[in-house]
C-alpha cells in the first residue's frame, strides 16, 4: 500500500529580496540584501557595515556603522543610523605612553526629538592636570548640547560619524590642553519619535495601494 506523497514547502521560494539602503546623508548606497516573506519582517532589522564601504576612503575602514531599517517602499528598505563605533584595534592604536586619555559620555535630544548617547574620546600629547581635564570635558558637553539643540538627527549623525563634531571640540579644547586626537568613539540611538518607523498596518496599506495602482494601470 503506497503512501501519498507529501509536498515539501520551499520556504525560500516564498521569500522576496529587499535591498537595504544607507540614509541619504550617507549616500543612499545598497549596504545589504535581506530575504523575507513579508516586509514587516524587515523593519527593525539592523545591518552592519563600515564607513569605508560607503566612502571608499581607506582612512574610514576603522569606523563601524549600524543601520536600522525603519520603512519599506516596494523592495527598497530605508534606514537611519542606529549606532557607530571605532574598531577596537584603532582605538587601541591611539593610546600612547606619557599622555592622558579623556572620555565623556553625554545623552542628548536633537531638534526633531531623537534621543542619542554620544561617547567622546580625547588623547593629549602630554600629561595634563585635573583642572585641564575638567575644562576639556566641559567643552565636550557644551558642543554636544549646542549641536543637539540646533541640528536634526540626520545632521547630527553625519557630523558625529564624519568627524565634524570631534573637530569642533578639538579646535576649542586645544586652547586648554595639548591635544593629539579628539573624536566620537561611539554613538547609540536611544529612542526615536513616533511615526518614524513604519508599522505592519502602514506597510499593509502601502501594499494595498500598490495593488490598486497596478490593477488600474492594466485595466
Amino acid at each position: 500500500m503506497s503512501k501519498a506523497t507529501r509536498k515539501v514547502r520551499d520556504k525560500w521560494r516564498l521569500k522576496e529580496w529587499y535591498d537595504i539602503y544607507s540614509p541619504n546623508y550617507f549616500g543612499e548606497n545598497v549596504v545589504a540584501s535581506i530575504p523575507c516573506e513579508v516586509p514587516s519582517a524587515v523593519v527593525g532589522r539592523v545591518v552592519e557595515t563600515t564607513l569605508y564601504d560607503i566612502t571608499n576612503d581607506f582612512a574610514h575602514q576603522s569606523i563601524k556603522l549600524y543601520f536600522l531599517v525603519v520603512n519599506i517602499k516596494e523592495h527598497r528598505a530605508e534606514t537611519i543610523l542606529k549606532s557607530h563605533e571605532y574598531a577596537t584595534d584603532y582605538l587601541r592604536s591611539l593610546v600612547r605612553r606619557g599622555s592622558t586619555r579623556l572620555d565623556g559620555i553625554f545623552n542628548a535630544t536633537t531638534r526633531d526629538q531623537f534621543s542619542t548617547r554620544i561617547s567622546i574620546v580625547a588623547f593629549t600629547r602630554d600629561r595634563i592636570n585635573a583642572s585641564q581635564e575638567h575644562g576639556v570635558r566641559h567643552i565636550m558637553r557644551q558642543i554636544v548640547d549646542e549641536k543637539a539643540s540646533t541640528l536634526t538627527y540626520d545632521q547630527l549623525a553625519q557630523e558625529v560619524v564624519l568627524g565634524k563634531l570631534g573637530s569642533d571640540i578639538y579646535n576649542l579644547a586645544k586652547k586648554i590642553a595639548p591635544l593629539r586626537h579628539v573624536g566620537v568613539r561611539k554613538s547609540k540611538l536611544l529612542s526615536i519619535p513616533e511615526g518614524v518607523m513604519a508599522t505592519p498596518a502602514q506597510l499593509m496599506e502601502q501594499a494595498k495601494a500598490k495593488t490598486v495602482e497596478s490593477t488600474a494601470a492594466t485595466a
